[in-house]
């Protein structure tokens, strides 16, 4: 295991593409790398559809977006990457596509989950160092992944981007819902929600708003009626 005393300016890489929840979950654990290496310089690689959630996030300091589509899109990734050298990479998604990014960069180490942790167990054959995690929660197999690269001080935070509304919100507090996001198996049925805005209104007094795309039916940030 590394330890924050190594180096006081360590280039430290991370590795997670997406998506939305996966990055979220990983916040903590990357906050926590940062601040255990104090002066070190973070890089995190991610998918350009995501980077918008890194926006103005205090413990990274350079993006790396990679992109797949086009060859040409593949080279000016694989040239950022290799722009700067890293003492350590740490991939926190364990898929090939993702255990290739932090190769390509060319470590001095990678760390990562153990294969028995992963969905595609050949991205171990890229890692230097195999965590197995205990834990049952992503945010907490994270934090040990993390911990197992060096990371003495662990951060339960969230760091997020304001963002902008693209509709009318409530005034108050507010319940935000997106009920077609992910693919149909994930999606709670739709009729649903009326009941959950009843319920809300009922036990809170806060309403439910409801996030769609365009052409779903869905109003972005509309307000559900309890």
């Amino acid at each position: 295991m590394l330890t924050a005393a190594t180096s006081t300016s360590s280039r430290i890489l991370v590795v997670r593409l997406g998506a939305m929840g996966d990055i979220i979950h990983a916040l903590p654990a990357v906050a926590s790398l940062k601040r255990s290496y104090p002066g070190s310089r973070l890089t995190w690689v991610v998918e350009p559809k995501w980077a918008p959630l890194l926006e103005d996030n205090p413990f990274i300091d350079r993006l790396v977006l990679l992109r797949r589509r086009t060859l040409a899109g593949l080279v000016e990734s694989w040239r950022a990457l290799c722009a700067e050298r890293y003492d350590f990479a740490v991939d926190f998604q364990g898929l090939i596509k993702s255990a290739l990014a932090a190769s390509a960069a060319r470590p001095g180490r990678i760390f990562g989950f153990h294969q028995s942790q992963l969905r595609e167990r050949a991205a171990a054959l890229f890692y230097s160092n195999k965590t197995v995690s205990r834990a049952a929660h992503v945010v907490d197999k994270n934090l040990e992944l993390a911990a197992a690269a060096g990371a003495a001080t662990l951060l339960r935070t969230f760091p997020l981007p304001m963002g902008h509304p693209e509709g009318a919100l409530p005034p108050g507090d507010f319940v935000l819902a997106s009920p077609l996001a992910g693919w149909r198996a994930k999606q709670w049925p739709i009729e649903h929600y009326q009941a959950l805005a009843a319920l809300l209104e009922r036990e809170l007094g806060i309403p439910l708003v409801l996030d769609g795309p365009p052409g779903s039916g869905l109003a972005h940030c509309s307000s559900l009626p309890g």
